[in-house]
């Protein structure tokens, strides 16, 4: 495949990625306004419900694994730059296209493979949590999969662009 049809696949991928860490962030204040009204709810009409504990739980589930792609997009996520700062950016890109292709992308299939089945199987049995008012499981077991499909995507199109900038391709 084409340079520039890579570099096109990787400008997609990109604006994905951008899209659902940008759409993310708004789940934040879902979280801080339920969380709001559970404290009022609790403590100034004596009621409670566990739903209100777990939706918490499961947006920020979706926060923290679907802003991994775009993390990754920002260059965010951990690295140990005091080794990899002083090297030259030619080094610095083989150590990421190796760090993508050894590394990230096969940890994130194996995450991936493993969360579809444990989706599947919550599923399959309509699976609600143990506790009283709980919610439904199978809807937060499904970001899984699909986060880490994401974060695939985004080291894919990491990888593209470091290889592009090894060919002279790219910036």
């Amino acid at each position: 495949m084409a340079v520039k049809t890579l570099l096109s696949v990787s400008r997609l991928i990109d604006a994905v990625n951008e899209r659902v860490g940008r759409c993310t962030t708004w789940l934040v204040l879902a979280c801080v306004l339920i969380s709001a009204a559970n404290a009022v709810a609790r403590y100034g009409f004596n009621f409670s419900s566990n739903a209100f504990l777990e939706i918490q739980w499961y947006l920020y589930s979706i926060v923290f694994l679907c802003a991994a792609g775009y993390t990754l997009k920002h260059n965010a996520h951990v690295r140990i730059d005091l080794v990899s700062g002083r090297l030259s950016k030619r080094a610095q890109a083989w150590i990421d296209v190796f760090g993508g292709l050894f590394m990230l992308l096969p940890a994130c299939a194996i995450i991936l493979w493993y969360g579809w089945g444990a989706f599947l199987e919550s599923w399959r049995i309509n699976e609600i949590s143990g506790d009283a008012g709980g919610l439904l499981r199978w809807p937060v077991k499904l970001v899984v999969p699909l986060a880490f499909l994401l974060l695939i995507l985004q080291g894919v199109s990491e990888t593209i662009k470091r290889i592009a900038f090894l060919r002279g391709r790219a910036e």
